[in-house]
């Protein structure tokens, strides 16, 4: 929120609710304000500590199954495959219309 729209709702706040009433609202929702942030930094705490360990363990598997595939092919490297042109026959063309 940019400074303009905090003075319009603080505006708005002090004339529904009047000087009087006006601080305890305020103390009251950055109580509940505050709350919220601390839940869901929790939330967030705890739902990364949930994935970490099987995203660790998902890449070191992807790893090590990368390395399975790379170790041969790069112990023996295949060479391309070149087609003898001079052995294959041309197409035939299909002559019955």
């Amino acid at each position: 929120m940019s400074g303009s729209e905090i003075v319009v709702i603080l505006l708005v706040a002090l004339i529904v609710l009047g000087p009087e009433k006006l601080p305890e609202a305020i103390r009251r929702f950055a109580r509940v304000y505050a709350e919220i942030r601390k839940i869901s930094t929790g939330f967030q705490s705890e739902f990364k500590t949930a994935f970490d360990e099987p995203l660790r363990e998902l890449r070191e598997t992807a790893q090590l199954t990368k390395d399975a595939v790379m170790k041969p092919l790069q112990e023996n490297p295949i060479s391309p495959v070149v087609a003898d042109t001079n052995e294959a026959e041309p197409p035939k063309k299909d002559t019955e219309a």
